[in-house]
């Protein structure tokens, strides 16, 4: 069974205006999610800046939510690292605190080849034994986990469950779908893509845009499966203005800030990431306005 299926959201961390986390509102916000209907919370990814959390932060914030959550839905632990160890000793944490799986993100920087990833990933699944979404997005990391990489390890890899894919090409993910004969889990890892990847198979998205808007994610993911694809292709389009302001400049900047527009008081955001741009704030507010959110 997969983990999840629908919309996951891929959480924000709320930060004091100390930088400090925001338990208190963490909290708050997990809540309006389930309210929301989400599928599934995705802890400490990139969307959370998991890359400026310490090593004790990372597991606070997950183990917390895991409590929090208490099983209404899945919890996936973001625990990917460009060290192996690291990841080892964060996937095995988060999997003895009760996460109900893992994302892990290729390793960055380091740009290790096809056969690194294959041992990196088999020694963390096989350490962890919870499933264990692979999460490729080069334009970050600078390291694409290929499609032949993908089927080896989905195939050789007990643990190795599923794919969030954010490569943005649609030419990948559908070759990753007929070398693993369908049998992967398939998340869209771009909210612009959503209906494109379900088209191939997926069972949802692994989402930024359900920070803002969850319900309408996840009716727009099961209006899919229920078969009105007519009408999960309109919330597809329909939504693409809001999924560009959101990007406008790299993610978490612009979510976090939008969700500070809605009145959500998630905070500020850790170095190096900066507040948004002025110019670019006022087209997040009026996209926000234009799709009904503010």
């Amino acid at each position: 069974m997969a983990i999840f299926k629908g919309a996951g959201v891929a959480i924000i961390t709320p930060m004091k205006e100390n930088l400090e986390v925001n338990y208190d509102k963490l909290d708050e916000i997990l809540g309006e999610q389930i309210a929301g209907e989400t599928d599934s919370i995705i802890i400490c990814g990139t969307t959370g800046e998991s890359a400026t959390l310490s090593e004790q932060e990372h597991m606070d914030v997950i183990k917390f939510t895991i409590e929090r959550v208490n099983h209404r839905i899945p919890v996936i632990a973001g625990t990917g690292s460009n060290s192996t160890a690291t990841a080892v000793q964060l996937s095995k944490e988060a999997a003895a605190a009760g996460a109900e799986g893992l994302l892990l993100v290729t390793p960055y920087y380091n740009k290790a080849t096809q056969n690194g990833l294959i041992a990196h990933y088999t020694k963390i699944a096989n350490e962890a034994k919870i499933p264990a979404i692979l999460y490729n997005v080069p334009s970050r990391t600078g390291c694409a986990i290929q499609p032949e990489t993908v089927a080896h390890l989905v195939k050789n890899v007990e643990y190795i469950v599923g794919i969030k894919e954010a490569s943005g090409n649609i030419g990948n993910v559908a070759k990753i779908m007929h070398l693993c004969g369908g049998n992967i889990d398939l998340y869209s890892g771009n909210d612009d893509q959503i209906v494109p990847l379900l088209s191939l198979g997926g069972l949802g998205v692994i989402s930024v845009l359900s920070n803002v808007a969850p319900k309408y994610v996840h009716d727009m993911v099961y209006k899919f499966f229920d078969g009105d694809v007519q009408g999960s292709c309109r919330m597809q389009l329909d939504a693409l203005p809001l999924c560009d302001a959101l990007f406008c400049e790299v993610n978490p900047i612009p979510v976090k800030a939008a969700m500070n527009l809605m009145g959500k008081e998630c905070g500020p955001l850790r170095g190096p990431l900066t507040e948004i741009e002025p110019q670019h704030r006022e087209v997040l507010k009026k996209t926000m306005q234009e799709f009904g959110i503010l």
